[in-house]
């Protein structure tokens, strides 16, 4: 199957349907394009994100199936129940975007790059700043230990990106935006493809249609974005 080029000077032309996407790799559709914030609104809100490694061209995935949270289904072991009750971290939210998006784009101990570029960086600090992109983090005696980011469309969070350099602060973190999220009645969180971790938090398989499903009833639903300027 041919891979569609996206034009980088035309922000407004369409993604190709998602059936086209490939099944090796999983949900490849296409590549090129830009990452103004139109280009990855529109992608959002189609189910589709960016992801690519340094030096290749912006590549767009929509995977089959995708790792969705409804966070009424939030699973938390007895063990963290005890970390939160403890108090140890700190949670903010929109405090730190820029430091959580530059720890998240630290090498991990697992490899050597990081797909989150400079690019990447400058394209969703400018989402932060028109209010769709949001960070949480999580303190530990001042310093910043924990965190994650991710895009706000009407009633649905996309999840991006999480770090830890402490012990659980990572899973403090989700868990204290999931239960946010929950209280301003956000229906899905999309954690885009399967981990172990997120699966051990409540996060479950769904097939692309049922997500986009998903999106067509709720990204267009009234949110309560001032709640996100409030805390």
């Amino acid at each position: 199957m041919q891979l569609t080029l996206l034009d980088p000077h035309n922000p407004r032309q369409d993604f190709p349907p998602l059936t086209k996407a490939m099944t090796d790799p999983d949900g490849l559709l296409a590549a090129g394009g830009c990452l103004s914030e139109k280009r990855l609104l529109k992608a959002y809100r189609l189910g589709i994100f960016p992801w690519y490694s340094p030096g290749e061209p912006i590549l767009w995935w929509s995977p089959n199936p995708r790792l969705v949270l409804f966070p009424e289904q939030l699973k938390v072991s007895r063990s963290l129940s005890k970390t939160l009750r403890q108090n140890t971290f700190t949670f903010t939210i929109d405090r730190a975007f820029n430091q959580v998006i530059a720890a998240c784009a630290k090498p991990r101990s697992y490899s050597e790059g990081t797909w989150i570029s400079d690019d990447i960086q400058q394209a969703y600090r400018r989402l932060h700043q028109s209010g769709y992109a949001h960070s949480a983090e999580a303190w530990l005696n001042g310093e910043l230990v924990g965190g994650l980011y991710g895009i706000a469309l009407g009633k649905v969070f996309f999840g991006e990106s999480m770090f830890h350099t402490c012990t659980d602060a990572s899973k403090v973190v989700f868990v204290s935006l999931v239960e946010q999220l929950k209280a301003w009645d956000y229906q899905v969180i999309d954690c885009q493809v399967h981990s172990e971790h997120l699966a051990s938090l409540g996060a479950i398989n769904c097939e692309r249609s049922e997500f986009i499903g998903l999106l067509n009833q709720y990204c267009d639903e009234p949110a309560n974005d001032c709640a996100w300027q409030q805390l």
